[in-house]
């Protein structure tokens, strides 16, 4: 066996819409075809591929629910992007991944979820 890539994630959120609308704006993912589940929910796109799945809760999730600790995507233009987040208020916190020449962006979606971005450290910042 060989993992050849990254398929999705799946999200539980009581705020379906909003974290749609918060995808959309800040990540600029978008909707598209999801099957017809007895349940809501949204599949967020990146190009052709649903990476984000959304799953929509009645009331709050329980704090003693699974919590995901984060996820990561890979990006280039960190210049565009933390102009892109400092237009949409989204607070960032920088780290180097010692030895590995990436550099993260970390950021939180309206559930609180912890999201990196990597760039290549070697991008002007």
């Amino acid at each position: 066996m060989t993992l050849v890539a990254f398929d999705h994630v799946n999200v539980r959120t009581a705020k379906l819409d909003a974290m749609v609308a918060w995808y959309a704006d800040v990540l600029d993912m978008h909707t598209g075809p999801r099957p017809d589940f007895n349940f809501p929910g949204a599949w967020l796109y990146l190009g052709d591929q649903a990476i984000i799945h959304l799953v929509g809760l009645s009331g709050e999730p329980q704090t003693q629910d699974p919590r995901i600790e984060h996820f990561a995507l890979r990006a280039k233009g960190l210049s565009e992007f933390l102009a892109r987040m400092e237009e949409k208020n989204v607070p960032v916190a920088l780290a180097e991944v010692p030895g590995f020449g990436i550099l993260q962006v970390n950021i939180h979606d309206p559930d609180g979820n912890h999201i990196h971005v990597d760039f290549d450290s070697s991008e002007k910042r």
